[in-house]
């Protein structure tokens, strides 16, 4: 299907938005804090926080640039903020106070009136009227000045350009820069309601697009994401197209509460609120919106946590006693799922999930997101901490390289962790069934493919993919697989997929697939495989297909079009042969598209349009009697005239040895291996050198298609649509791969009428059956 990277907004639908709309306030803190922004009406907006440490500041932003938006949806930037004035109530509590020190400021990040980098304080307190806890603020930018005591320490802003501002937020006993932590966390909040811009330029352009609905469903994150209002995300999946489903992922680094690990640090808190206080809201809010906008949300959690927050004793570990730690910067790690603390917080978060969605009044869709025993780099698997080693026998045998060839003990090991985990993760799944009660739950489990079928360790996926999550262990089974789909390597995607089905048993129809994402800025070829790998799965049958996710989806501007007849890879052709054999008779025209200019002086500009020859025929001088004749009429009536395509056999082009010879598996250099890439599309090369034209060959004969690899035949591929072989097994890097084929040509008519004068067959005179050659996206 087509897609676009927007990378800005052209001629494409907008509206307009009042300067600081709340939907599009953002907040940010340093870790151990937590915050997050939420609109409670039109014009109003909170922030619930929750501070861990007495230097803990949070701020609540508007920024002049939108750098959070899809493109297309993005509201335009105005640094300028003369004459402008932004006026609201604030409301506050567990937090200091707008007239004591240190309390809420509105630092202004910009530039000088002469161009200089600049940054003012702007006290609040100096702005308000009426108590320090609940005071009406008006903030006249032409004439406001940063500095505590006015006018005696007044520094006034230059309003004209202006790049970004936020209003800091700390709690009582606030002391700048101090690690020492609070007996308890300290939770706050603020409210800005009545939020008005008057004056010049209140109000901002912003892209209001639509995309007409696809099949797709959108991924989120919450940690991608905690800095967004709701409301904001909800929004950009609505107007990009995403219909159905949104399946959320709550993350390992934001959601949970702390407490102090009496280190310096800071742990999860499994005494405390599955969620905290901020998360909460954030969270709350997210379901009620979605569910407006006509969404049912599943919530996933895993078994990920950011390590420098996850309990030393929750944490698997190598057998050197390494704990297991991401590539991901701060590294995250992976609970044991025999620890039995570990695996109680991660019921009592899945209840908390569950309990979201019935308060909201949606239905209870749970996903366990990619449970796994995590495999280091080095391929050691990370199953011995204390509580799985007591688990499994107090001590058990050592794997040193899942890579290697492994004993039967080693084996049957791996089959007793993945028993382990098969627990842990159907304690999760019928802790929220029962949770749910009469109206019943759907629980997902999300399976990476990479990891836990990688080939570089065949015996993974006893314990990675364990045979107790076969069906109807959950209610659907979830596979992404984006480390291989983005490298291109498609043998692995199917072979791994067809294992999974193989092993658990799920049907398509019990099937979701998430395909993404990309991980670096910039780089835009994954997503042409990432759409493509989206189409694949609607057609494989799978119930439900996601982006992932929405941050990377928003930041490079990935655009979903709708189906449209334009874009199936051809339209209404018959798979069948011209019936009628072609003599010598008949004529075989191809044509270029060429753009000649005649300057004034008499010379020539040209400009080639077409890179390859289009092919016309005229069949009619190929038509050799009345019985011929019948059948071609008959034939111009089945394909409508010009609607539907077919096959024709080229007389003077039709193999890949020369023009008619016989096919050799070494006759055409379809492509080079790179050790990932497992599809090769059919091609004829003509000429040589700087001068050679490449054609697709995409009606191959299948019966005469002869491939080889470095000059041996090659027999573990397949013929897909399109003239592509598959194989099964990748190329090797640098291999050359050949094929050897015939060919027909796909045209169709070229008018929709067929004149033929009987008397005029009669006496010899053939008829013009004109046929054009069809382009195809193959």
């Amino acid at each position: 299907m087509s897609f676009w990277l927007a990378k800005q907004r052209s001629v494409q639908q907008t509206d307009v938005i009042q300067r600081f709309d709340p939907r599009f306030w953002t907040v940010d803190f340093p870790r151990p804090a937590m915050a997050a922004v939420t609109t409670i009406a039109p014009d109003a907006l909170r922030v619930d926080a929750v501070f861990q440490q007495k230097g803990d500041l949070v701020g609540l932003i508007w920024e002049s640039e939108d750098r959070w938006d899809h493109p297309l949806l993005s509201y335009d930037t105005d640094r300028d903020y003369s004459r402008t004035t932004l006026s609201f109530r604030w409301r506050s509590g567990g937090l200091l106070a707008l007239d004591a020190v240190n309390g809420p400021t509105l630092t202004i990040e910009g530039r000088d009136a002469g161009g200089a980098a600049r940054t003012w304080y702007v006290r609040l307190w100096n702005y308000a009227t009426g108590s320090t806890t609940d005071a009406q603020v008006t903030l006249p930018f032409s004439s406001l000045a940063g500095g505590f005591v006015l006018p005696g320490e007044a520094d006034p802003v230059h309003p004209a350009d202006i790049d970004r501002m936020f209003v800091s937020l700390v709690a009582p006993g606030y002391v700048a820069a101090s690690t020492t932590a609070f007996a308890t966390p300290q939770i706050g909040w603020a409210e800005l309601s009545d939020i008005r811009c008057d004056g010049h330029r209140p109000m901002l352009t912003i892209g209001d697009v639509m995309v007409p609905p696809h099949k797709l469903g959108i991924a989120t994150g919450y940690d991608d994401c905690y800095n967004q209002s709701p409301a904001r995300l909800v929004r950009a999946v609505q107007g990009l197209g995403y219909r159905g489903s949104i399946n959320h992922y709550i993350g390992m680094s934001h959601f949970f509460s702390l407490k102090g690990d009496g280190a310096g640090g800071f742990v999860v808190d499994p005494a405390a609120a599955a969620m905290n206080p901020a998360a909460d809201a954030w969270h709350r809010a997210f379901l009620i919106e979605a569910k407006s906008a006509g969404y049912t949300v599943i919530l996933s959690q895993s078994f990920e946590v950011l390590a420098q927050h996850c309990p030393a004793a929750w944490q698997q570990r190598t057998a050197a006693g390494d704990p297991a730690l991401t590539g991901w910067s701060p590294p995250s790690t992976l609970l044991s799922p025999a620890n039995t603390s570990a695996t109680a917080w991660l019921r009592k978060v899945a209840l908390a999930l569950a309990a979201l969605q019935q308060g909201a009044v949606l239905p209870v869709r749970y996903q366990i997101g990619e449970p796994w025993w995590w495999v280091t780099a080095d391929k050691q698997i990370c199953l011995y901490d204390d509580a799985a080693k007591a688990a499994l026998g107090g001590n058990p045998v050592a794997i040193p390289s899942l890579s290697g060839t492994l004993s039967a003990t080693q084996r049957s090991l791996l089959d007793a962790a993945g028993v382990i985990l098969a627990a842990a993760t159907s304690d999760l799944a019928n802790a929220v069934r029962t949770a749910a009660g009469g109206a019943g739950a759907e629980v997902l489990l999300l399976a990476f493919l990479p990891t836990v079928l990688d080939p570089a360790t065949p015996e993974a996926h006893r314990a990675n993919l364990p045979s107790g999550w076969a069906y109807p262990a959950f209610d659907v089974l979830q596979l992404e697989d984006y480390d291989w789909l983005v490298a291109g390597k498609e043998a692995l995607r199917a072979a791994a997929r067809a294992a999974a089905e193989a092993k658990l048993g799920y049907a398509r129809s019990r099937q979701h697939f998430l395909s993404g994402f990309v991980l670096t800025p910039g780089d835009d070829t994954p997503w042409r495989r990432i759409d493509a790998a989206a189409d694949e799965a609607i057609g494989l049958g799978v119930a439900e297909t996601f982006i992932w996710a929405l941050p990377q989806v928003a930041r490079d501007g990935f655009t979903r079009l709708p189906e449209t007849s334009e874009d199936a890879p051809m339209q209404a052709f018959d798979d069948v042969l011209f019936p009628i054999a072609l003599g010598r008779a008949a004529t075989v025209t191809p044509e270029f598209s060429t753009n000649v200019t005649i300057t004034a002086s008499g010379f020539e500009r040209r400009n080639s349009l077409w890179s390859n020859a289009r092919l016309r025929f005229d069949v009619g001088p190929g038509v050799r009697s009345e019985a011929e004749l019948g059948e071609l009429i008959a034939f111009f009536r089945a394909r409508r005239g010009q609607a539907r395509g077919f096959r024709l056999r080229d007389p003077s082009d039709y193999s890949s040895n020369g023009m008619t010879g016989v096919p050799s598996s070494a006759d055409q250099v379809i492509g080079i291996g790179d050790g990932a890439k497992s599809r090769f599309a059919l091609i004829k090369s003509y000429g040589a050198g700087d001068e050679t034209q490449t054609r697709r060959i995409t009606r191959p004969r299948p019966e005469s298609v002869i491939v080889s690899v470095n000059g041996t035949e090659r027999h573990d591929w397949t013929l897909a649509d399109g003239g592509t072989i598959v194989f099964a097994s990748a190329p090797a890097a640098a291999a050359v791969v050949a094929a050897g084929y015939l060919f027909d040509v796909p045209v169709r008519f070229a008018e929709d009428q067929l004149e033929i004068s009987g008397a005029a067959f009669a006496a010899g005179e053939a008829p013009t059956v004109p046929l054009v050659e069809l382009r195809e996206d193959a």
